[in-house]
């Protein structure tokens, strides 16, 4: 199934209003990009960053639900051209969490934020400006929308904790994606080939996030022999407690990690400590510790069996200290489907546009970072595919080039959960990475600098929203292509949204947002990261 990619067409007049309008808001664009790359909030705790879309989405006329799916991070914003009847209604989103440990000021030097420390979060591939394209880019199909008369509407959704696959499988489960004639979804690029092109066959694979809690609330229980509770003096034996369980699940998960997959498909297994006794040290057992895993993998059934190693560890690492275990879900996320309809149609209108490009100011910031970490500036200091078209089937088989050809999905994003209810494209637009002399690799700081200095993140931003609004109207003005891209979707599904292909969402759990998740917090001292940057090494 490779339906041809749609011919050259003039834009539409409706598309070329969308245009003038995103040319028309570029500084505001601009700005608002550096407005959440400098709040470089993280997981589950974005507040300030989804009150400021939820107030510019009201501003422009939109209904926004806040705490969408029982998220306190998310919204759905929706907005309907009332004037024209029913119509078909497509859906967009922003995302705009960060890594912790990545505070990078917009400088082309290593440094934090202002009054923050390096453990700070920051933002890393930038969700600032992917939501922030986003954003321009219903705001620019609103107004064509208005000026042509087209009947239709939009649904723009935010969508918190991306890096941990969060919330895209809850509002799924929800219905959040429900009823849409189409979904665009956007990243920077990430790696190569995939940089100005948009993906064909191979999609992102499943993921599975959870979170381990080992409890010692019953220390006295330790070694009971005649069934007398062991005494709890300082000089006395004692429970092992819920650090000794986080310990142990650690080490024993990394020692057997070998054998939880065959040797290929391209799996990798995070994990991140979250909580970890209350940072006082008696001779009393740790009540509480928390370990977060992250699972990348092609299928579910991969996902699945590692969940159930990783379940095996934690009962024995409990049972060895004293402690009981719980598992709590982050994520359950499901694979991609692709659209050859929806996907030749989005790379059609990236041709039309063109790769971005970069101007001397940009090229400038770039010669400075060199010249900070004692490299000879370059000419042209960008390598060369940030400027460059590759079509989808020449990047497909760049990817595929590594990959074993039984492995149907590489990598991980949770836009894919959202590929399983409407007709979806995944496209990327390059986001600024400098050229490196032989045997030099940057530091990771270059690359989150450049994604929060205006000069060289707003191209990428500009082209991303023109193409998001470009793709979107078509949508709405083309029911031929709408028909096509739905009959692709059920056939893919063996009858489209309950059909015998198709999955269904996997989201079985309350959103983890209680969880101690790094955060902001506010205290006599100011506003400061969670370790306090005044730290040394902070």
């Amino acid at each position: 199934m490779r339906p041809d990619t749609p011919p050259h067409t003039p834009f539409s007049a409706a598309q070329a209003s969308a245009l003038q309008h995103i040319d028309a808001q570029r500084g505001a664009l601009s700005d608002w990009c550096a407005t959440i790359f400098g709040f470089g909030e993280t997981a589950w705790r974005e507040y300030r960053s989804a009150q400021w879309y939820v107030a510019r989405l009201r501003e422009a006329g939109f209904s926004v639900e806040e705490g969408s799916a029982g998220m306190d991070t998310a919204f759905c914003a929706q907005w309907h051209n009332a004037s024209c009847g029913p119509g078909p209604v497509i859906g967009l989103y922003a995302e705009y969490d960060g890594i912790p440990g990545n505070c990078q000021a917009a400088e082309p030097r290593r440094a934090p934020r202002p009054g923050l420390g390096y453990q700070a979060g920051g933002h890393t591939d930038p969700h600032s400006g992917l939501g922030i394209a986003g954003l321009g880019a219903v705001l620019a199909i609103k107004a064509a929308m208005e000026r042509h008369s087209i009947p239709g509407g939009i649904r723009f959704t935010g969508e918190p904790a991306e890096k941990v696959r969060g919330s895209k499988p809850i509002h799924a489960a929800k219905g959040y994606y429900d009823g849409l004639a189409a979904i665009l979804s956007f990243h920077p690029f990430y790696m190569l080939p995939m940089c100005n092109t948009v993906r064909w066959d191979t999609h992102c694979g499943a993921g599975y996030a959870m979170v381990y809690r080992f409890l010692c609330d019953a220390p006295e229980n330790w070694a009971r022999q005649d069934g007398a509770p062991i005494p709890q003096a300082h000089s006395m034996v004692r429970a092992p407690g819920a650090g000794e369980a986080l310990n142990l699940m650690f080490t024993t998960s990394k020692a057997l990690r070998d054998s939880f997959l065959t040797h290929q498909g391209g799996w990798t297994i995070s994990e991140a400590v979250l909580t970890h006794g209350q940072a006082t040290a008696d001779n009393l057992p740790a009540g509480l510790a928390e370990l977060q895993y992250m699972i990348r993998v092609p299928t579910i059934a991969m996902a699945e069996a590692v969940t159930a190693a990783l379940d095996r560890n934690a009962a024995a690492a409990a049972a060895m200290t004293g402690c009981r275990w719980e598992r709590h879900w982050v994520s359950k996320s499901r694979p991609g489907l692709a659209n050859h309809a929806m996907a030749g149609m989005v790379w059609a209108n990236l041709k039309q546009l063109g790769a971005p490009q970069w101007g001397e100011a940009a090229r400038d910031t770039a010669r400075t970072i060199q010249r900070e970490l004692g490299l000879a500036p370059m000419e042209d200091p960008f390598i060369p595919e940030m400027s460059r078209l590759i079509d989808p089937q020449s990047a497909e088989a760049a990817l595929r080039h590594d990959l074993p050809p039984s492995q149907s999905h590489s990598t991980s994003d949770d836009y894919t959960d959202m590929c399983w209810h409407a007709p979806t494209a995944r496209f990327y637009i390059a986001r600024p990475a400098l050229r490196a002399p032989e045997g030099f690799a940057y530091p990771a700081w270059v690359m989150n600098a450049l994604g929060g200095i205006p000069a060289t993140i707003d191209p990428m931003v500009e082209r991303a929203a023109q193409v998001l609004a470009l793709s979107g109207l078509q949508v709405l003005e083309d029911a031929g292509l709408r028909s096509r891209a739905m009959a692709e979707f059920t056939e893919r599904t063996g009858g489209g949204i309950g059909g015998s292909d198709w999955i269904a969402p996997l989201c079985d759990y309350d959103p983890p947002v209680h969880f101690r998740w790094p955060e902001y917090v506010t205290t006599p001292r100011g506003h400061d990261w969670w370790i306090p940057s005044g730290m040394p090494g902070a």
